[in-house]
């Protein structure tokens, strides 16, 4: 008997110091460590959106596609170029004159030559500048959509990180209660196994599923910081910086409600929008395509100031400036059908986008019904897993009594106990599915915002 009771004291010693290890995730709105900073969901998503890596990496993408865009236009300013040349004659070039009918050479020129010039060029007309003008707004639209889609991809990820880490905080609270049971029917177990009511297989039994809940509340214990660890991940949070997760259980209830009766609206979704803007872009390469046989048409001014000299000495001394402007027009002829080949070539990519917009809306909507028909699902189940709680509590109090009674067998009670984790996990399991469903189904439906609070 002694030794019986020794291990009594044993498992009671380690479910209490089970118990104070896990203190920290007890109880919802208590921060485990005070000096740690507390986030909600909301705080959780407003701070990945500034600090996630992705998103920032696609903010700058659209500061470099600005600057692309500033380059590509960059033709249509006035283009100033200084250049300058060194010419030194080794031997004076020959030139032939008619001197009195007879052909005389004589060696020309000056041996020293410098001559700077300034060149200014001004395009008047360039189809390529052209069509650099017009996408230019359609290609940080583009980028800023590209943005637009990580953010709403960021929100979905910590959302769901962050109802996964509160439904195993839910379920170890649970569990402690679940422990904390078993605990007393293996006391109770114990004094009526000595008291000679049951038999000892009863007592083997009240330790058995003791020794399994604990063994249940560590795993899950052990689970938190890991995926703590995942949410600072999709966060963009300091590894080695703590923070604690702040909900409200009564919020969260009403955060389940979505209305149902929405109509999808393919326009909504981020993908449907990049799409559009692809084909925009697509149908300005058409168009330039097609106005590539137009001249390109530009003015330009010269100024030289030409210095000579035979001795590098006196080269400075004197100069013999000279200015002229005019008019450039290049006219493509023949380009080996190069634009009539480029012009078909951008008609089929524009018509390959038209398939892939039929090709998207088919997967939007099939989105749309799964994550309607799993919101659905999950929501009717918290309804039924929430009755299932309250007969279960029931049920395992009438036979808890009936056994301390004498009525029933332990088997009873250890049925009704299993039935009662059960269903309050199932409850918890099936709070946060429908959250995170909720999730998919705003996200298929195109209405998550993406703009930081």
């Amino acid at each position: 008997m002694p030794k019986i009771a020794l291990i009594v004291k044993t498992l009671i010693s380690s479910l209490c110091f089970l118990c104070l290890s896990i203190a920290a995730f007890s109880q919802p709105n208590t921060p485990p460590d005070t000096t740690a900073q507390v986030l909600s969901l909301d705080q959780c998503v407003a701070y990945a959106l500034k600090h996630e890596p992705m998103i920032n990496m696609a903010i700058i993408n659209v500061a470099i596609v600005r600057a692309t865009n500033a380059i590509n236009t960059s033709g249509w300013l006035p283009q100033v170029n200084v250049t300058g040349s060194l010419t030194h004659y080794n031997t004076l070039p020959t030139s032939f004159f008619n001197d009195s009918g007879k052909l005389t050479q004589e060696k020309t020129g000056i041996v020293n030559t410098v001559t700077p010039t300034l060149g200014v060029t001004q395009t008047i007309f360039n189809p390529a500048l052209l069509y650099a003008v017009k996408a230019a707004p359609l290609y940080v639209k583009q980028a800023q959509q590209i943005t637009d889609s990580t953010k709403i991809e960021i929100i979905d990820a910590v959302s769901k990180s962050f109802y996964s880490l509160l439904n195993t905080l839910e379920q170890i609270n649970i569990l402690k209660e679940d422990t904390a049971r078993l605990n007393k029917n293996v006391s109770d177990t114990y004094h009526q196994y000595v008291g000679g009511i049951v038999d000892k297989s009863d007592y083997d039994e009240a330790v058995i599923s003791l020794n399994n809940s604990l063994f249940t509340l560590r795993q899950a214990t052990e689970s938190v910081r890991p995926q703590y660890a995942q949410l600072k991940q999709v966060m963009g949070f300091p590894p080695l910086q703590q923070f604690n997760v702040l909900y409200d259980t009564l919020q969260m209830n009403s955060d389940m409600a979505f209305d149902t009766t929405q109509n999808l609206t393919f326009e909504k979704r981020i993908e449907y929008q990049y799409l559009q803007t692809t084909k925009q872009l697509q149908l300005q390469t058409v168009n330039y395509y097609r106005h590539a046989w137009l001249p390109t048409v530009g003015a330009f001014f010269n100024y030289e100031d030409e210095f000579e000299s035979n001795t590098f000495g006196n080269l400075f001394s004197q100069g013999y400036p000279f200015s002229y402007e005019g008019l450039s027009v290049t006219f493509p002829i023949f380009t080996g059908f190069a634009r009539t080949n480029n012009l078909k070539k951008a008609r089929l990519q524009y018509d390959l986008l038209d398939w892939s917009e039929v090709e998207l809306k088919s997967q939007i909507w099939n989105d749309y019904t799964t994550a309607m028909s799993n919101y659905r699902s999950n929501l009717y189940n918290v309804t039924v897993s929430q009755e299932n709680v309250g007969l279960a509590k029931e049920t395992y109090d009438i036979v808890q009594l009936q056994y301390l009674q004498g009525i029933v067998p332990y088997l009873n009670v250890i049925t009704a106990e299993t039935n009662l984790i059960t269903s309050e996990l199932t409850y918890e399991t099936s709070i946060f599915q429908v959250l995170s469903s909720k999730i998919d189904l705003e996200k298929a439906m195109g209405i998550i915002t993406v703009n930081p609070q």
